[in-house]
């Protein structure tokens, strides 16, 4: 076998192992979006939640792709405007924090079920894709790991593809498990009280989380 092919086959598994390695550690650090994830699954179903999960998994897997493709100049360009995207991102938490303390109060106190429709799977899809899309941490973790260690290397686009796919897939499986928990929540509390201590206590610590990410 000549040497080329021979390496071929190391090349991609190389790329496979290192894009694993880039999901599992952008996404296992639970913070305000896997608390959303979990809470927000809790509260609608499984079906939602996996929705959910695989809307922030597509923002990493973008991320991972707009990396590999950018190179190390994708750094210069998000670093200016970080602090507006933080801010964005921040906000965007705090709302969905008091909507979901606001809309847990009231079907608190009410003696039947809200009319209002529950958050389906496209739109969980949507929503947890636009947060995690507005956070800077992921394109810059991404680009300072993976392109910013291998600048002025060229990598072959099969190599390049191997790397988002497995980043795609370690954050899809983190979140599919953080889903999975808040499914499980959902069944043992499943009383008034329970879930409204749980919503309330979730949108605390959204709300803790992002007042962090202005302060960081």
């Amino acid at each position: 076998m000549p040497p080329a092919e021979a390496e071929h086959p190391r090349v991609v598994t190389a790329a496979l192992l290192a894009g694993l390695v880039a999901g599992y550690g952008i996404a296992i650090p639970v913070g305000a979006v896997g608390t959303y994830l979990v809470a927000l699954t809790a509260r609608t179903s499984l079906r939602t939640g996996l929705a959910a999960a695989l809307g922030v998994a597509t923002a990493d897997g973008v991320y991972a792709l707009v990396a590999v493709l950018g190179g190390a100049a994708i750094a210069g360009v998000v670093t200016p405007v970080a602090g507006p995207l933080r801010l964005v991102s921040a906000a965007i938490l705090i709302v969905l924090a008091a909507h979901g303390a606001r809309r847990a109060v009231r079907s608190h106190r009410e003696a039947t079920p809200p009319a209002v429709t529950p958050l389906g799977p496209g739109r969980a899809y949507v929503s947890l894709l636009g947060i995690t899309l507005v956070n800077p941490a992921t394109v810059v973790y991404f680009t300072a790991l993976v392109v910013g260690s291998r600048a002025g290397t060229a990598v072959p686009a099969l190599e390049q593809g191997v790397f988002v796919l497995a980043a795609f897939a370690a954050s899809a499986s983190w979140q599919a498990a953080l889903a999975g928990g808040g499914a499980l929540l959902g069944r043992v509390l499943t009383g008034p009280r329970g879930r409204l201590v749980t919503a309330l206590a979730s949108s605390a610590v959204i709300t803790a989380l992002a007042v962090r990410l202005v302060l960081s």
